[in-house]
């Protein structure tokens, strides 16, 4: 395998970060430090650096500072994909979409500090502000993923013509964007509304004068079993219909991924949502979906014409294709 180019390690070092830093933004929600800073933005309870007075201020302006960061860095690989390929490459477009992406994260974060959706507010507002931002954090992981592929050297993909597979993947991504702001809003209402004992969870849930993120806690486990045969089903397709060695990797990982998935969500649920499994569920949603990514990205890349001789991975009858990553660097870089 062709060494990584400085950009292409800089890119998954980009996307690795930002995975923390969606990490660090559950624990300010989980800890209730929304409102550490008050209902100010950019600044910290009106002052640029703030006078530490309690703990919720240190929680949430670390994460103002490390989302600032994430921003820097995001923009700088904007830029740094922009010089190295040229003009209409499609490494552009994903890079200008993370860009996009880390922008409108950075407004919702904005918003729910100036409206005070935050911190013990059980608004329906919030509620749906929490289910987009978990849509834009999938949209930001998957152009970050998308960006850090191709300049490794992945394929572009082919979206025409795919069939089975490229519907298949369709209503795995469609489920998956459904699940993280299901997700998103349970996290909420384990938060705001949280149980003694499992037997008190379950009485909330079926409660009929319940709180509406108390009763939608009940959707949840239901909605992660369908997009789970669902996410199962694409990649068993794509390893049965795209054979080469990297997809079908891909494939795997997925399938062990969403069941380890499975059981935290479980657990989740029976040690009544704590703080260390409600990050963890996090983290695996997020490299389940960035996994879907790659597993899209491997299936459907457009198939490239090699010589007879080289070295194949896939091959279809008449003739001749590769479709797993040429590692290579990019003319321009």
């Amino acid at each position: 395998m062709t060494k990584l180019s400085r950009l292409a390690v800089y890119a998954w070092g980009v996307l690795i970060y930002n995975l923390v830093v969606i990490l660090w933004g559950a624990f300010v929600r989980a800890t209730g430090s929304g409102a550490g800073c008050g209902s100010h933005w950019p600044l910290c309870n009106g002052e640029a650096v703030p006078r530490i007075a309690q703990i919720e201020t240190i929680i949430e302006f670390t994460h103002r500072l490390s989302s600032g960061l994430a921003l820097i860095l995001v923009i700088g690989l904007f830029v740094w994909v922009f010089r190295a390929w040229p003009k209409g490459h499609i490494t552009r477009r994903a890079a200008s979409f993370a860009l996009l992406f880390i922008f409108t994260e950075a407004l919702v974060g904005a918003g729910l500090v100036l409206f005070e959706w935050v911190a013990y507010n059980i608004s329906l507002a919030r509620a749906v502000v929490m289910a987009l931002h978990l849509v834009n954090t999938f949209l930001l992981l998957g152009a970050l993923t998308l960006t850090a592929w191709w300049v490794s050297g992945g394929r572009p993909v082919r979206l025409r013509g795919q069939g089975f597979i490229g519907w298949s993947l369709a209503l795995g991504f469609g489920g998956m964007l459904i699940l993280g702001a299901s997700g998103g809003v349970t996290a909420l209402g384990d938060t705001l509304f949280p149980a003694n004992s499992l037997a008190e969870g379950l009485q909330q849930d079926f409660s009929p004068t319940a709180h509406f993120l108390v009763r939608l806690r009940l959707l949840h486990p239901l909605i992660a079993v369908s997009v789970g045969i669902l996410v199962i089903l694409a990649g068993t397709i794509c390893n049965y219909r795209r054979p080469n060695p990297i997809t079908k990797r891909f494939a795997r990982v997925l399938t062990v991924l969403y069941l380890i998935q499975l059981v935290a969500g479980a657990l989740n649920v029976a040690l009544l949502a704590p703080i260390w499994l409600q990050l963890m569920h996090l983290l695996l949603a997020d490299l389940i979906w960035i996994t879907l990514v790659l597993l899209a990205s491997s299936a459907l890349a457009q198939p490239v014409p090699v010589e007879v001789g080289e070295s194949l991975d896939y091959s279809q009858k008449g003739t001749v294709w590769q479709t797993t990553p040429n590692l290579g660097r990019p003319s321009r870089e």
